[in-house]
């Protein structure tokens, strides 16, 4: 099948879009031109965005509605349906854009799950549950503690690589955008027909567990549609930037080649 050679990244919640510099360089040495768009009210600095908090009323009042279309628009503005790759929240918005057949195909690596998918596993619960700021005003932004951080995203890894980690990546975020992420807004058609799409996911996820991530694969019907799954072994939520990072960029590029000489 004819595959675009353009490849649009989608960030998650938390960080900045930065994290994908690594992955944008090695995809352009396979021929491919990249595109990071940030979110709205993202496109800044570390540094810049957590002096902004938490009175970042642009970015405390974002919603997921309105981070869809944000990337649904730079994506229709393509000259042809490009391939997405999408890590976290970011893999739920690659689920959203596939479903709306707007992509050649779609990555979607440690995907937050759409409407109906959840987990009541306690590490999931205990990553979520400060960041929907049910208790505090939702005109404020949240930013990760670094304790948060350690649990949600680095555990496993050593308390020097999650303060490093913590200081290059961590930015603000806002509250609205992770509770519609329950809610309608994050809600895809199961039965519908769709471009390929492939869960990656990995073993020692807390937020978005791979137990999470196979509920939510086997959700699609596929006898008509091709939807595929891999979970690599001892890879947490910073999977993107890992140095591992290359076990999950080659795997997308060979599957992208299967797709291709298919």
């Amino acid at each position: 099948m004819y595959l675009s050679k353009t490849v649009v990244f989608i960030t998650g919640a938390f960080v900045t879009h930065k994290s994908w510099d690594p992955w944008v360089a090695y995809f352009k040495t396979k021929g491919y031109t990249c595109l990071v768009p940030p979110w709205p009210y993202k496109d800044g600095s570390v540094q810049e965005l957590r002096n902004r908090q938490p009175n970042d009323a642009g970015l405390a009042g974002l919603r997921l509605s309105q981070l869809i279309e944000h990337y649904a628009e730079i994506i229709k503005g393509l000259p042809e349906k490009p391939i997405v790759i999408g890590h976290s929240l970011g893999g739920l918005i690659t689920q959203i854009v596939v479903n709306r057949d707007l992509v050649a195909a779609g990555i979607a690596i440690h995907s937050v799950p759409p409407k109906g998918v959840f987990s009541f596993e306690w590490p999931f619960l205990k990553s979520i549950w400060k960041p929907l700021g049910y208790l505090t005003s939702v005109k404020k932004t949240h930013l990760m503690s670094l304790k948060e951080w350690k649990h949600a995203f680095t555990n496993g890894m050593t308390p020097e690589e999650q303060l490093l980690s913590y200081e290059e990546n961590a930015i603000p975020e806002s509250k609205l955008v992770i509770r519609d992420a329950l809610g309608s807004a994050a809600k895809v058609d199961f039965n519908k027909l769709h471009p390929p799409l492939l869960f990656i996911t990995g073993s020692k996820d807390h937020i978005t567990p791979n137990s999470l991530n196979y509920e939510n694969y086997i959700k699609y019907n596929k006898d008509h549609a091709f939807t595929d799954y891999k979970e690599f072994s001892g890879k947490n939520h910073f999977v993107i930037s890992l140095p591992s990072w290359h076990d999950e960029a080659d795997y997308i590029l060979s599957w992208i080649d299967i797709l291709r000489n298919s």
